[in-house]
């Protein structure tokens, strides 16, 4: 029998885009793809520190229904999930059942403190 997920976290999904900035480079924008519902699960997390900012990653586990290959509302590397001030940076994705039927994004969320 397979578990059951709960989705009752409301995230963004973002993509980048470049824009021209007029002087023959470019500002990279995000662009909102959609709203989908998640289940987070938090990984371990690591810190290191440079001058005086720490930056900590903690690895996440973030799961949403899946969508055909090609769909805008399949997230894939590359893109981010926005919950309120928090970014999710999605690093890979995988199905999570045999059905098909939710997607497992790897995450990185970086807060700088």
């Amino acid at each position: 029998m397979a578990a059951v997920v709960h989705l009752n976290r409301k995230l963004v999904l973002e993509e980048a885009e470049r824009v021209s900035d007029g002087a023959g480079g470019y500002v990279e924008t995000w662009v909102r793809l959609g709203t989908l519902w998640a289940s987070i699960r938090s990984g371990s997390g690591s810190t290191t520190s440079e001058d005086f900012l720490t930056l900590s990653k903690v690895a996440m586990k973030i799961i949403v229904r899946a969508a055909p290959v090609g769909s805008q509302r399949r997230p894939k590397p590359g893109q981010r999930f926005i919950e309120g001030g928090r970014i999710f940076t999605i690093l890979a994705v995988s199905e999570t059942d045999a059905l098909g039927h939710y997607l497992t994004c790897t995450a990185r969320e970086e807060v700088t403190s």
